[in-house]
């Protein structure tokens, strides 16, 4: 039979046989913040923008600290957040101390 079947293999295409990425490709491009569309200097300033969560006011140190587990289980148990709530716990504790 002449006729190629359905379910005969497509013919293996070279990947090196992609057109080359030029300077005017990414000219005829169209750039985009979201869905509104920019300017190629809006885009490039964007790009160049910390993309992280904003610094803290005040900073937090890494540390390890040993903990009861009974204690850290508790702080745990209560859902995301647990580091922040102790941390929170620890303020408190020590403006008892200063009274």
């Amino acid at each position: 039979m002449s006729v190629r079947s359905k379910n005969s293999s497509q013919p293996w295409v070279d990947p090196d046989e992609a057109p080359e990425l030029t300077d005017e490709f990414f000219e005829k491009g169209v750039w985009r913040i979201g869905d509104r569309v920019v300017t190629r200097e809006e885009a490039s300033i964007e790009d160049k923008k910390r993309r992280a969560r904003p610094a803290a006011d005040t900073t937090k140190i890494s540390t390890t600290i040993r903990f009861d587990a009974d204690i850290l289980a508790a702080f745990k148990a209560q859902g995301d957040g647990w580091q922040t709530r102790m941390n929170d716990a620890l303020r408190d504790w020590l403006k008892s101390r200063q009274q």
